[in-house]
């Protein structure tokens, strides 16, 4: 019997089933580039003399945007051009949309069953809606805009089963921080993750995808979970196209399973310089920091600027450190100023900018100097990830980086006074 990538993948491929290590061509539902990968997917495209699948494609500058130099302006540029000579509908500029994996779920390409590929590695984030989604390279992407289709090797899956109630502060991130802790960076190698249990049920959508977003650090080619009510009432009004939810047969067979307490699972942060270089935060607590950066397609929902404001209300960020605070949507960056989020984080003298992806990935607004450190809700800490060799990133929760940003230092918020 079969698991949610197994019957997702067999349906695109019009098979009945399908078995781990086949190779099968499957019809893609959308793919998705960004200003970084969308330059070398047009080069490719050009040669092939062909027309694009234009409801399929979707293009969404978010690295280097706004851009910060001549070469970004010019990638910008390359993906602008591409839109309009082949009169693409699917493409957000600057101003409308924010980092791409947030503005394909906000703008409902992203549902239950369906098959998406973006030239992005965290394209596995849209798994927490169900869907079988996975980064590709920007030649596979140009090749499935031409033909709407794409070769796959069926991945083994892994059952990820975690129960209970999470502790005060507990938040996604630390559940898949946890599990890479475990299992390695390599642990799920071109495998696929379903999560299960009573602690996912009680996630938001928010935390789910934190956990679907960061399964390409443990190696995986997707993190899937089953998709339930809140996520049918978020799609109500925005979804694209008519959709079927997708379930894992009871009898699934997997390649392992996992099985984790929530109460087990502390605020974790990763060291440097491996996702999987977990400890409590609690035992980091001597780690002084430089900057504290909440956002990205990991942690920048409005859930997560709530947390980061509810710790920061009447507190001030520690005159030793920078903080900034990237929306990863324009949607979120309303919202978040609709409920006064943004006063809150101004008044504790954090930088709040608009959606980019920027420092992420050491691009700009907010890249390490040599010998300093950061906190950060990101999703790797790879040496030089946020700019100099020698500088660290030490990934957390918006929790976590919000407390650390108060007292200078690495600080489970359970530390701070009420």
């Amino acid at each position: 019997m079969a698991t949610i990538s197994e019957k997702i993948l067999a349906a695109k491929s019009g098979r009945k089933k399908v078995e781990p290590g086949e190779i099968v061509e499957a019809e893609v539902d959308y793919v998705m580039v960004n200003d970084v990968t969308g330059l070398p997917a047009f080069e490719v495209f050009e040669k092939f003399n062909a027309q694009p699948i234009r409801e399929k494609v979707v293009l969404i500058p978010d690295h280097y945007v706004p851009n910060k130099d001549i070469a970004s302006a010019e990638q910008a540029k390359a993906m602008r051009e591409f839109a309009k000579k082949y009169k693409l509908q699917n493409y957000f500029e600057v101003g409308r949309a924010g980092v791409c994996h947030q503005h394909m779920i906000e703008q409902g390409f992203v549902a239950p069953g369906r098959l998406i590929i973006g030239a992005d590695s965290h394209t596995c984030s849209h798994g927490a809606l169900g869907a079988f989604s996975t980064g590709v390279g920007s030649t596979e992407a140009a090749s499935a805009m031409a033909l709407g289709k794409l070769w796959f090797k069926v991945p083994e899956t892994q059952k990820f089963v975690i129960n209970g109630k999470p502790g005060k502060y507990v938040m996604g991130k630390d559940i898949i921080l946890h599990i890479i802790g475990d299992i390695g960076v390599d642990g799920a190698l071109y495998k696929a993750m379903e999560f299960y249990g009573s602690t996912i049920e009680l996630l938001s959508l928010a935390d789910r995808i934190s956990i679907s977003n960061m399964a390409v650090e443990a190696g995986a080619k997707t993190g899937i979970i089953s998709p339930d009510k809140k996520v049918f009432d978020y799609l109500k009004g925005r979804v694209r196209g008519k959709y079927r939810p997708v379930y894992a047969d009871k009898n699934a067979e997997y390649a392992e399973t996992f099985t984790y307490e929530a109460s087990d699972i502390p605020c974790t942060v990763a060291r440097p310089f491996l996702p999987s270089n977990t400890a409590p935060a609690r035992e980091l607590g001597g780690v002084s920091i430089d900057q504290a950066y909440l956002g990205s397609c990991t942690n920048g929902r409005i859930e997560d600027i709530r947390m980061a404001a509810k710790i920061l209300k009447g507190r001030k960020v520690h005159k030793n450190v920078r903080m900034i605070v990237v929306p990863a949507s324009k949607q979120i960056f309303e919202q978040a100023m609709k409920e006064g989020l943004i006063k809150i984080l101004m008044d504790a003298n954090a930088y709040v900018s608009g959606p980019t992806c920027g420092a992420c990935l050491g691009g700009y607004m907010g890249v390490l100097a040599s010998g300093e450190r950061c906190i950060s809700s990101t999703n790797r800490n790879f040496v030089g990830r946020m700019g100099h060799k020698k500088s660290e990133v030490y990934l957390a929760n918006p929790a976590v980086v919000a407390a650390s940003a108060v007292t200078g230092r690495i600080t489970d918020p359970g530390e701070l006074k009420k």
